[in-house]
């Protein structure tokens, strides 16, 4: 069947991970699921073979691939009907080398990239807290720095590859007053003095270790920082949406090769003289699930394409996720009805899928947050907040202008060359709405002035409506949270991040 998304090559490549799967991991599955973790030796041999470098570009030592060959990697490796597996290798994929692939220093990945495309050296994300799951702002981890060494510590939980994991992308607070603006990321090696694991027992995904990970004043050096100091938050969001994407295309493929066994199974189990298959409440309980199953695909696809054409896609994403692990739940639940009692043994491989997919609804997000993210992108965030936000801002009386342009006159007198004497910028801002237009903040040889205008060549534009500036500007909406919601368009975000940091903050009285 002909696909707008993938190609003949696509499918090649599909076959040969087929075939990697049927060799390498199908006759050991029941083997690590008991033993609870992953051997080295399946991690060297995807390596060896290519796989776990289908993401990453040709001068790091990767394949240099389009995301849908990703998707077929993803969806392959779904296929085996081992979902502590496919966590494992996504996590060390797809999301704990993002953030150093895409800000990290040219000496950092020259060090890691190479061993993790190799499957020498196994990566974790660590971000969840015991106190601080969805809500990153609130991690309580610090890293303190002397001079150049951060020493950190504090506690992650949930990690994936937490235990056996050679490095972990680590959220720690270098600014504690600063909420999510004083977030930064560190790369720290695991047999660093004072990292220790606790490895968790779960329902499920019983072969990828997951661990609680203590951080005893831990010394990490200053290069071992992803990006800039206090940019972390931004970091995590620009990843969100290709860690999402990945839970959708996992819990689609899942659901297709449950649906697959059931039927299969239908087949050749007989009641009452004839096979299951030809009970009509069974046939349209399969045709109902193969449906949500289809559109759990398609909308997942046409997520993917968004990313692939590098658009911002954080409703699809949130979408698709959540959408695609609902479902796959409810084809885990329904399809070990069809195996009655059977099912419920664990000799049959239903009962490890039906454990499984229960936890695609929390990892990565829970449903509940994502039907939040997508719920505020709908809904006008005024319609939705603005009663309370009146009330608020009539009990503040502030010494601010109120208009978008008069906030901009203000900069140069709450410039602050000392932060950084060697600091030169032009930042365009397109303000739309009452008082708005087009502006340029010039920031050289020490001096900062605004012009009406579009002036010089910029570092980053800035794009939003001119309500959304005076908020945020006045403390009444979270930077970040407009960042999220696109009510703001940034072309630089470590740009602007280092832009706003020489600035004083408004008073207000």
């Amino acid at each position: 069947m002909n696909s707008p998304y993938f190609t003949e090559e696509h499918e090649i490549f599909r076959d040969t991970v087929r075939q990697f799967v049927k060799k390498e991991i199908l006759p050991y599955a029941s083997q690590w699921e008991e033993q609870g973790h992953l051997p080295r030796s399946l991690w060297e041999k995807m390596g060896q073979a290519g796989l776990l470098g289908i993401p990453f570009p040709e001068e790091c030592g990767g394949a240099g691939a389009d995301i849908f060959y990703s998707i077929v990697l993803l969806e392959e490796l779904a296929g085996s009907l081992l979902a502590g597996l496919t966590a494992a290798v996504s996590v060390h994929m797809f999301i704990a080398p993002v953030h150093l692939l895409k800000f990290g220093s040219k000496a950092l990945k020259q060090a890691y990239l190479p061993d993790i495309i190799a499957g020498k050296k196994i990566g974790a994300l660590a971000v969840t807290e015991p106190n601080a799951g969805s809500d990153v702002a609130s991690i309580q981890t610090r890293a303190i720095r002397h001079n150049d060494v951060y020493r950190v510590t504090g506690a992650k939980t949930f990690i994936t590859n937490g235990v056996h994991g050679d490095f972990i992308t680590t959220a720690v607070k270098t600014d504690p007053e600063a909420g999510s603006d004083g977030i930064t990321l560190l790369l720290i090696d695991r047999n660093l003095k004072g990292v220790s694991a606790r490895p968790l027992q779960k329902i499920g995904w019983h072969c990828s270790d997951t661990a609680e990970i203590t951080f005893d004043d831990v010394e990490v050096p200053e290069e071992n920082r992803i990006g800039e100091e206090n940019l972390g938050f931004y970091y995590l969001m620009d990843a969100f949406q290709m860690e999402r994407l990945v839970a959708a295309v996992l819990a689609v493929a899942g659901a297709q090769k449950t649906l697959d066994l059931a039927i299969e199974y239908m087949n050749q189990r007989h009641v009452f003289g004839r096979p299951l298959t030809r009970f009509q409440a069974l046939r349209h309980r399969m045709a109902d699930l193969a449906t949500e199953i289809a559109a759990a695909r398609q909308l997942t696809y046409a997520t993917a394409w968004l990313l692939h054409q590098q658009q911002p896609a954080i409703q699809e994403c949130s979408m698709a996720k959540l959408f695609a692990t609902e479902v796959a739940k409810k084809v885990a639940d329904e399809c070990l009805q069809v195996f009655g009692g059977y099912g419920y043994m664990e000799e049959y491989p239903i009962a490890r899928i039906y454990r499984d997919a229960r936890v695609g609804t929390i990892a990565g997000g829970t449903s509940e947050i994502m039907r939040e993210i997508i719920s505020r992108i709908l809904i006008d965030r005024e319609d939705f907040a603005g009663g309370q936000e009146k009330l608020h801002h009539s009990q503040q009386a502030t010494e601010t202008p109120q208009s978008a342009r008069e906030l901009l006159m203000t900069l140069p007198k709450r410039y602050r060359p000392e932060k950084d004497p060697d600091y030169q910028t032009v930042i365009h801002f397109q303000l739309k709405g009452k008082d708005g237009g087009k502006f340029s903040v010039i920031i050289e040889n020490q001096q900062c002035r605004v012009q009406e205008g579009w002036v010089g060549e910029a570092r980053c534009v800035v794009e939003t409506k001119s309500d959304t500036y005076v908020k945020i500007e006045t403390g009444r909406m979270n930077p970040q949270m407009a960042f999220a919601l696109r009510k703001i368009k940034i072309s630089n975000v470590p740009e602007l991040m280092k832009f706003t940091q020489m600035f004083r903050r408004l008073k207000k009285k």
